[in-house]
């Protein structure tokens, strides 16, 4: 078990407020979401608990303990990645988001296939979390992360979706993939080409999610564009185990 850990560097702080901010500009969050970093085993950083695109340069977040009671002030669904973290020691950053494509096919009871480049990071399946009520209590909290299981991603019926990753850059990234393939999906249905449309098998998908060639870092850089503190983030690997 790692020490006790009260606070977090500059960096870490800047991270999550440059990926909360760039999940805003994205138009994956809106007055609701919040993200997070792992800062050590029983640690991790969350965003301030307000419209993550309203978040300040310089606001502060709140360091969250992986096992006990939220700190006053944090968000109830914030459980949700006390859970994962709890289960997942290879989760360094988690996303809550409101992805207005997910969102829709979720309240159907669809979650996107992998079809494309950008879905293959979700083969063979993005699980569904059946039930559209906000996940305020431990049970449901922990009911979402065991849902999730080893996945990338889980849609929630008519809520959302959670994105657990190595680090909050590829959560926020993989977030994008998510609304992404879900668009996919989206246009082919509406179109009547899903029946027939090729799904990735998991071996072309293992093929095609690649992390080579700068894949995660390219988008991410893209996601902060513009961002007044977007240089000052530290994207060093999170101290998971």
């Amino acid at each position: 078990m790692s020490a006790v850990r009260k606070d977090a560097s500059d960096g870490q702080e800047t991270l999550v407020r440059v990926a909360a901010r760039a999940l805003a500009r994205a138009n994956l969050v809106h007055a609701y979401g919040h993200c997070s970093s792992r800062l050590d085993a029983d640690h991790f950083l969350v965003c301030a608990a307000r419209p993550m695109g309203l978040i300040a340069p310089g606001e502060a977040g709140t360091v969250v303990p992986v096992h006990g009671e939220l700190p006053d002030g944090v968000l109830g669904e914030v459980r949700i990645h006390q859970h994962i973290y709890r289960l997942r020691p290879d989760v360094g950053g988690v996303v809550r988001s409101m992805p207005p494509t997910v969102m829709t096919l979720s309240s159907a009871r669809v979650t996107p296939a992998p079809r494309h480049g950008m879905g293959s990071y979700f083969s063979p399946a993005v699980p569904l979390w059946d039930d559209p009520q906000l996940v305020r209590s431990d049970a449901q909290a922990r009911g979402v992360a065991e849902t999730l299981g080893a996945a990338s991603a889980i849609a929630m019926r008519g809520n959302g979706a959670v994105v657990a990753a190595a680090s909050l850059m590829h959560a926020t990234v993989l977030t994008w993939y998510l609304e992404d393939a879900a668009r996919i999906e989206w246009q082919l249905r509406a179109a009547g080409l899903a029946d027939g449309g090729p799904v990735l098998s998991p071996e072309e998908a293992a093929a095609r999610a690649v992390g080579t060639g700068r894949i995660y870092e390219r988008m991410w850089e893209f996601l902060i564009a513009g961002d007044p503190e977007g240089a000052l983030a530290d994207l060093s690997q999170p101290r998971a185990q």
